[in-house]
């Protein structure tokens, strides 16, 4: 038991505990700026997790079969720094002392690849458990595709510690249905029941009763009823190990900033320094030296070596069964290796479907051909959509559902769980080896949003499939038809969005996609069919990777350039032949500008061989709002978009009534040209 006792009566593990705290509030003071609360109540917890149950090398904290740990709560930041620097991470004390400050390891929210063991970025709440599931899916996948009797080499769990502002969020509730469906028993989620968040009490918010919640959820239930009996969660998280059916909760009955005379239990401790005065109050109820900062006693050092110690031997013992793997099994060691670096196979593009005889066919349709082409070549491929993918075509035809008891299947039915599906193809990604794509409709990027931006932020190469691109929905009216969506996306940096005009472009779009490894990418495709265009004519698709390519010209300098996405080329090619074919012959540019992204990484000079800022007479159309597009078109440029939300008729009649039409094109450049 862990309690609030003169040092020279501590124990050791009492020493270590109170030193995670200490810590914590030191950084936190100095800042002037944090949230103390939770890592005073969690530190026993995270410590005996970190230093008897945890399968991790502080000094490797990329080993592929370690122990996942997600602090979901990411305002506990300080709790995390506290235990990456004192278990031996490559997180220096002085990282410590830096704590939110210009360009140190240790930012107010856990950041992934800015500081060595932290697994993944948190802080807007439910995101982190999301991703946890998502990197227990992979390990169960992994672990049944590359596995051998005799020869383990996935075999680890997902530790995810949350909190009650984590169990209020939405994204939470989706994920652990999700999970307990599956039957994550690797998953084991430590929840900081302190009830207690910024406004005060949970209980002016949030009275239902968790435990009963994740037993329908299908979970595993634990509880500790004091969050200071190290026995006791040792004993839960054992007993979470030792089942093989379900994943687990276990509930901590903590008490937020724990040890703190005249802060222990208020929300005033959740996010804000305890003051200068508590800090030293606090130190002295817990038997630390009041007045020196950042104090770290020579007694724990030793203590929190043993980390270290076990980290390299079970990593060293992991290496001879890879070692005997590889030799037993050579093609599915190669193919391993592979799938962890990120590595593209031999002819991974082989197959790629040729739609040159195809007159029209939608781009959602060549997106699920192109898929399955991919998935023969790319074992890594696994993803799913949201309960749409009779409508995504996102079903990969050779392999079965991803369910309890069948993790090899690369087909994963999320559900109608927009959210989650976005958190959850993060996780597997951080997790490494598996590449994933999740899809729905454009219109339900909204719900999907938190997750897509913290993939960017991350620069995680997920691949979202949003079909149903525009008003062209049709019938389905102005709730399905997407208007304001990829101005949205766009503004995400980081964020690769790409919305093809063809078959062709949605071949090379997916191509582009693979081979992005810096950030996520967004494809967007049509409900509707789409003229697959004569590339003997128009030159090849290819020009999708630069992001902006001529699809039509003619000699000489152009008068006029027209520059579309998606749908609305062809309504551009149209009005240009008809254009060139006029009285007085107005030369025109038709570009397909499929993606801003991979446009803006090209050269100065590619960029303007394209555009020419000599011409001036640019006209832009896109069946969405205009925003962002007067980069393209310039001040003298003209946007034919959408300023209000869509309706309810067949997609012809309103893109028709919304005046994407080549007609309305033209009137539009001859009025253009004459300013």
């Amino acid at each position: 038991m862990s309690g609030v006792l003169p040092q020279n009566q501590c124990t050791i593990d009492d020493l270590c505990i109170n030193t995670i705290r200490t810590l914590a509030i030191d950084a936190i003071q100095e800042a002037n700026s944090g949230h103390p609360g939770a890592p005073m109540g969690l530190a026993p917890a995270a410590y005996i997790l970190w230093t008897r149950m945890l399968k991790h090398n502080p000094k490797n904290p990329q080993w592929p079969d370690r122990d996942r740990f997600v602090l979901s709560g990411g305002h506990a930041s300080m709790l995390l720094y506290s235990l990456l620097h004192l278990t031996g991470y490559d997180l220096s004390l002085d990282e410590i002392m830096k704590f939110r400050q210009w360009g140190s390891k240790t930012p107010g929210h856990p950041e992934y690849g800015h500081t060595p063991g932290v697994e993944t970025t948190t802080g807007p709440l439910g995101q982190g458990f999301a991703n946890a599931v998502g990197m227990a899916m992979a390990e169960r996948h992994l672990a049944a595709i590359y596995n051998q009797p005799g020869y383990e080499i996935v075999d680890h769990y997902t530790v995810v510690m949350c909190g009650d502002g984590d169990m209020m969020e939405g994204i939470t509730a989706e994920a652990a249905s999700l999970a307990g469906h599956l039957g994550l028993a690797k998953l084991i989620c430590l929840y900081d029941d302190n009830r207690i968040s910024i406004e005060g009490s949970t209980d002016i918010t949030f009275t239902e009763d968790v435990a009963l919640r994740f037993k329908a959820y299908d979970w595993n239930v634990l509880t500790v009823g004091d969050g200071n009996d190290l026995d006791a969660i040792l004993g839960a998280i054992a007993s979470a190990k030792a089942q093989s059916r379900q994943p687990t909760l276990i509930l901590l009955r903590t008490q937020i900033a724990f040890g703190s005379p005249n802060k222990q239990g208020c929300a005033s401790a959740h996010g804000e320094p305890l003051g200068k005065e508590e800090v030293r109050l606090t130190k002295k109820n817990l038997g630390c030296p009041e007045d020196a900062l950042f104090c770290i006693p020579e007694a724990i050092v030793e203590a929190f070596k043993i980390c270290v110690d076990q980290g390299k031997a079970a990593e060293s013992a992991w290496q001879e069964r890879l070692a005997a793997y590889t030799q037993a099994f050579p093609d599915q060691a190669r193919e391993w290796d592979n799938a962890v670096r990120g590595a593209l196979p031999e002819r991974w593009d082989a197959g790629l479907p040729d739609f040159s005889a195809t007159p029209a066919i939608a781009t959602r349709e060549a997106s699920g051909m192109v898929l399955n082409a991919l998935a023969k070549s790319n074992p890594t491929l696994i993803g799913g959509s949201a309960d749409l993918a009779p409508s995504t075509k996102t079903l990969i035809g050779n392999s079965h559902d991803f369910q309890k008891d069948r993790y090899d299947g690369r087909n994963i039915r999320f559900g109608v769980r927009e959210h989650a599906m976005a958190g959850i193809l993060s996780g597997m990604s951080l997790h490494k080896g598996l590449r994933p794509y999740g899809a729905t409709f454009l219109v339900f990027a909204d719900y999907m949003r938190p997750s897509i931006r913290l993939a960017s932020l991350m620069g995680l190469p997920v691949i979202y499939v949003f079909t149903h691109d525009s008003i062209a929905v049709g019938e389905d009216g102005p709730t399905h038809q997407p208007v304001e969506h990829l101005a949205s996306l766009r503004a995400i940096p980081g964020l690769t969005v790409i919305r093809p005009a063809d078959a062709a472009e949605t071949a090379v779009a997916w191509r582009q996609a693979l081979q992005t490894t810096d950030g996520p990418t967004a494809l967007i495709l049509s409900r509707q069919k789409l003229p697959v265009l004569d590339r003997l004519q128009y030159g090849s698709a290819e020009g999708l990777s630069q992001g902006a390519y001529i699809l039509a010209d003619t000699a000489g300098t152009p008068d006029i350039i027209l520059i579309g996405s998606g749908s609305e080329v062809h309504v551009a090619l149209e009005a240009a032949k008809r254009m060139t074919e006029m009285e007085d012959g107005i030369r025109v540019r038709v570009v397909s500008m499929p993606s801003w992204e991979l446009f803006e990484k090209t050269s100065q000079d590619y960029r303007d061989e394209i555009l020419p800022p000599d011409v001036t007479a640019r006209l832009a159309v896109e069946a969405g709002v205009p925003m962002g597009w007067e980069r393209y078109v310039g001040g003298l440029g003209v946007v034919n978009g959408m300023t209000r939300f869509g309706a309810s008729a067949p997609g012809g009649v309103l893109m028709e009534k919304f005046r994407f039409t080549a007609e309305n094109l033209i009137k539009e450049a001859v009025i253009l040209l004459k300013r």
